[in-house]
């Protein structure tokens, strides 16, 4: 099994996301970056896959130079090799992010029997790439999958579906997006870290797709908004504790 897993280097998960004055990128300048949980889960996936069936593993992400460090915690993983498709950093639409993968793996020397993606990234939440991917590479495509399985050729995947599972059966090669949860990532060994600080990084240079789409400007959903009322201190409050249980519906009148 030849297995290509693609990430995306993304604001810590949580983080307090800033913009810059033109409204058109993330302020970076306090960020820290990792994975998403899913790509997390996909990383983790393709090493169990090439650990059962025998193969090599591959990591492959579009970003900045800074992208390495994602690549490298890959690496350290158990991952066999990684790319990194080299920008200035800039941000890229999905189709054009789409574009740019599917040239990069037409040209690599082994065909891949399985592409794994995240089934969202982080930050953006847009669901396209794998999807434009697959379609693109004329790949059977399955999304939102919390288990797989292969066996005699043929990949079966499941996807949680209101109390139960939708089982998918598709021939390789195939594309899957898969989801937190299909499995428990591990952790970098300190062998593991070492090793992926010597094993060198293939860098590709991808052109640009002009897109059709402009982005016009950003916006930070509001916080929520929360407040605390003090009921009061020790005895006292016990009147307006019942009172606010009451309104909750929570005692009887």
């Amino acid at each position: 099994m030849n297995v290509l897993v693609c990430i995306k280097r993304v604001p810590e998960t949580g983080a307090r996301i800033a913009l810059t004055p033109d409204a058109q990128a993330i302020d970076t300048t306090l960020l820290g970056f990792t994975i998403s949980p899913h790509e997390e889960c996909a990383v983790e996936e393709a090493l169990r896959i090439a650990e059962s069936h025998g193969g090599s593993t591959t990591v492959l992400t579009l970003g900045p130079a800074a992208a390495t460090e994602q690549l490298q915690n890959a690496l350290a993983m158990g991952i066999s090799t990684a790319v990194l498709l080299e920008t200035d950093g800039g941000d890229w639409s999905a189709e054009a992010t789409a574009a740019a993968l599917v040239a990069a793996i037409r040209v690599r020397p082994e065909p891949f029997d399985l592409l794994l993606f995240g089934n969202e990234a982080a930050d953006s939440g847009d669901y396209q790439v794998g999807v434009r991917v697959a379609h693109t590479l004329g790949l059977p495509c399955v999304t939102g999958i919390k288990g797989i399985t292969i066996d005699d050729g043929r990949l079966t995947a499941r996807r949680e579906a209101g109390g139960g599972w939708e089982i998918f059966e598709l021939p390789l090669p195939a594309l899957v997006s898969v989801k937190e949860g299909i499995n428990l990532p591990r952790y970098a060994s300190l062998p593991g870290r070492v090793r992926a600080k010597k094993t060198p990084i293939e860098r590709i240079e991808p052109q640009p797709r002009a897109s059709g789409l402009e982005t016009i400007r950003l916006v930070v959903p509001p916080e929520h908004q929360s407040h605390v009322e003090i009921l009061g201190g020790g005895a006292d409050a016990a009147p307006s504790v019942v009172e606010v249980l009451r309104d909750l519906g929570l005692v009887a009148s």
